[in-house]
């Protein structure tokens, strides 16, 4: 998977980080859930893309990456203002029922909220994580994911996943929203 990956990004700048974690999923995880809903996924056709364009300029700026639950919703990258840097690009999520809506600023963000363990909600007016605490069971490799991020990546688990979208939409979500407009009239 990992060639496949990489030539998926056609020589953009991969995140080390990116392939640490699907290192880690296909020797730890291996067909286990460490988050609900995320699975490696990619569509070098852009199939679910282009049901809100099939515009170049657009299936150019977003590089899907990973399913983001069990119904077909992905997230990609956005390489914002032609960024070739997967590091700086914002990840977005493209819902299966529609909708599309920036989710982290940066990878970094996403595996942190990975450890929320929660598939998104995702509706055309907004994107939400949410567990019932009194129905929650942990995916069966969300332990080692959560020790594989503070040890390998210095980074903490969170518990509130809504905090770190919220900050991301406060950064980007006017301009992503006005740039997929240019090719998307919803």
């Amino acid at each position: 998977m990992e060639e496949e990956l990489v030539s998926y990004f056609q020589g953009l700048i991969i995140p080390k980080r990116l392939l640490e974690l699907l290192k880690f999923d296909n020797e730890v995880a291996v067909n286990n859930y460490f988050s609900d809903g995320f699975e490696f996924s990619i569509d070098k056709e852009k199939i679910g893309l282009k049901t809100y364009s099939d515009n170049v300029t657009f299936l150019n700026s977003i590089y899907e990456f990973a399913n983001a639950d069990g119904t077909g919703s992905s997230y990609g990258f956005w390489l914002k203002d032609n960024n070739s840097d997967l590091e700086q690009a914002p990840i977005v999520v493209f819902g299966s029922e529609g909708g599309y809506h920036v989710v982290a600023s940066n990878l970094d963000e996403l595996l942190q909220i990975l450890t929320f363990d929660c598939e998104p909600m995702i509706d055309w007016d907004y994107i939400s994580y949410y567990k019932d605490p009194d129905d929650f069971e942990p995916s069966s490799k969300s332990k080692e994911y959560r020790e594989w991020l503070r040890n390998d990546c210095a980074l903490s688990a969170i518990d509130n996943a809504d905090e770190i979208v919220e900050k991301a939409q406060i950064a980007h979500k006017d301009s992503f929203n006005a740039w997929v407009n240019k090719f998307y009239d919803n």
